[in-house]
């Protein structure tokens, strides 16, 4: 690129991020024949994304109509409506409902993102009007990280949580079918394990243990960067965003630091901020959410989303919304890890229950992620600061079958296998429940009669206190050789066991207020003219709310490609 008096480079579009969102703003804008040029601060790309599920909600799908599936724009709707409520300008989530279906039709069409339709999959909230048993979440085909040559040592490596045996790829819907005990889950595994253990070629190639192929998540980023490379878009490493540059009140570039110096670089049509939210930073934690709330309890990468780009928007008059909330998922911690665990399909396993400090169950522990950390917080402040950590409680039963967090089952990772720091860290085990209490400082007569009565609901099939396994998305990850009820069990057989989770999060929902065709908004309402914001950058178009798995990614994608249209019509 020419330089432009005291620009260093002109760009038609800075990217500032390296997520699936601004990777699908990249490549959207660079088919719509603008230059661009993507900033990540980090030394390698794909962000929060690059670790997560992968995940895109996407109602009214052209995957799921193939195979036969009954949607339509006007259930999409009756259910986002009831979820999200008044929370969000109704433009906005009009905006996702269209544009999402389209979003992924034109990248299968136009790029090597690939996706299959997860059909049992159901939208978190049964009980709302037009919520569907399945098919409006798709799952990341497996992708070859052959095809990233040279650029594949900057992907931002998956989550060991994320991977079988922590280094084997398997999409959600091997996940799915392992968890649930479905039929033939000991031969899909023993298939994905024989198919990693004969490509030792390629782990001696590139010198690592890491999988030739790549799921979930990684998946989805580094097809999207392949997709980048096809079309020769730029992209800066370690390069950090400082701020926006302003002329005649129309955004026109950002200041950099790259290679330990200062750079102004010139957005001719505009500027996406996707380089999300504000979870890495403790100060505004402190500021905007909810206490107690700590860095260490993110799910996110360490020093990652720092909400410099918020703060950027913020200084040039840009509003803001949601602040005081976060995607929320419990967390447990693990000794040299860089991040939190969350924990996810784990809490739906039969033999397993949540307490509090009083020793008492306070929400049903198989309900959606967000709701179970707001459910956290509420429990925590009426019972006088009881409920942060809770505790998530076992017995040997369920240590031997299922994992939670870092513990793999017994029968594959017996207790002596375990790393010594771990107990009376990660986990606490005990011969009764009267000790284990003791060792965790939770009352011994609460969670005595907590259990007892769990283990009468696990054998009438009927969880009177809080219904798990209730609805069609608690089942999903229960036990389906389990009956009556598939995520409840009794907690008999010692030894029992006992892990801290925390209020933790997978990013914060609050950000920079944007309008249909997401650009930032000053307090008036008025457009900040040349100034976009997506992903978790921006407020969420969900709201409060968290309607179905890959709430986070589908908005930040679409809202990535509307951003790039609308920048290109210009």
């Amino acid at each position: 690129m020419q330089n432009n008096n005291d620009f260093s480079a002109v760009y038609d579009l800075v990217v500032v991020g390296s997520g699936a969102g601004a990777m699908t703003a990249a490549v959207t804008a660079a088919d719509q024949g603008l230059s661009v040029l993507m900033v990540e601060k980090a030394a390698q790309y794909g962000g929060t994304s690059a670790l997560s599920g992968g995940g895109i909600w996407i109602p009214n799908n052209h995957y799921f109509k193939a195979i036969g599936g009954n949607d339509s724009a006007e259930l999409s709707w009756t259910y986002l409506k009831a979820a999200v409520g008044d929370r969000v300008d109704e433009k906005r989530l009009r905006t996702y409902l269209e544009k999402s279906p389209e979003m992924i039709v034109w990248l299968e069409q136009n790029t090597r993102v690939r996706y299959a339709v997860a059909d049992k999959y159901p939208d978190y909230y049964q009980h709302l009007p037009g919520a569907l048993p399945g098919g409006r979440s798709l799952d990341p085909e497996l992708f070859d990280l052959a095809q990233l040559g040279d650029e594949l040592p900057a992907l931002r490596e998956a989550a060991p949580g994320n991977l079988l045996m922590g280094r084997i790829a398997w999409t959600a819907r091997h996940a799915h079918k392992a968890m649930s005990k479905s039929r033939g889950w000991r031969l899909m595994i023993l298939w994905l394990m024989l198919r990693y253990k004969l490509d030792f070629s390629w782990r001696k190639k590139t010198n690592s243990k890491r999988d030739r192929r790549t799921a979930l998540g990684n998946s989805l980023v580094a097809s999207l960067r392949a997709s980048m490379m096809d079309r020769n878009i730029a992209l800066w490493l370690n390069t950090d965003f400082r701020e926006l540059i302003e002329q005649d009140g129309r955004i026109s570039g950002v200041v950099v630091e790259r290679n330990g110096q200062l750079q102004r670089i010139q957005a001719n049509k505009g500027v996406i901020l996707g380089a999300g939210g504000f979870e890495q930073n403790q100060m505004l934690r402190d500021k905007y959410l909810p206490q107690p709330t700590q860095v260490a309890w993110s799910a996110t990468p360490a020093g990652a989303n720092t909400g410099a780009a918020l703060e950027a928007g913020q200084a040039v008059g840009a509003a803001t919304d949601l602040m005081d909330w976060g995607w929320w998922a419990p967390s447990l911690l693990v000794p040299g890890e860089d991040r939190a665990r969350g924990v996810f399909a784990e809490r739906a396993f039969p033999g397993a229950i949540v307490v509090n400090s009083q020793g008492k169950r306070f929400v049903n522990e198989a309900i959606a992620y967000l709701e179970f950390v707001d459910a956290m917080y509420r429990d925590h402040a009426a019972t006088g600061g009881k409920s942060i950590p809770s505790w998530v409680i076992f017995d040997s039963k369920f240590r031997f079958n299922y994992a939670m967090g870092p513990l793999m089952p017994a029968q594959i990772m017996p207790d002596s296998r375990l790393r010594k720091n771990w107990l009376n860290n990660v986990y606490y085990k005990a011969d009764s429940l009267d000790e284990l209490a003791g060792q965790i400082g939770v009352d011994a007569a609460g969670l005595k009669a907590t259990v007892q009565r769990v283990n009468g609901f696990a054998r009438s099939g009927k969880d009177e206190d809080f219904d798990r396994g209730g609805n069609v998305f608690d089942r999903y990850y229960g036990d389906s050789n389990i009956t009556p009820n598939p995520c409840l069990a009794p907690l008999e057989k010692g030894p029992f066991y006992a892990m801290p989770m925390y209020a933790g999060d997978i990013g914060t929902k609050g950000g920079l207020l944007t309008n249909e065709q997401a650009q930032v908004l000053r307090e008036s309402g008025e457009p900040i003219a040349g100034l976009y914001a997506i992903g978790n950058t921006s407020s969420s178009v969900m709201g409060t709310t968290y309607p179905g798995a890959g709430g986070t990614l589908g908005p930040a994608m679409t809202f990535g490609y509307v951003a790039a249209l609308h920048i290109a019509q210009q």
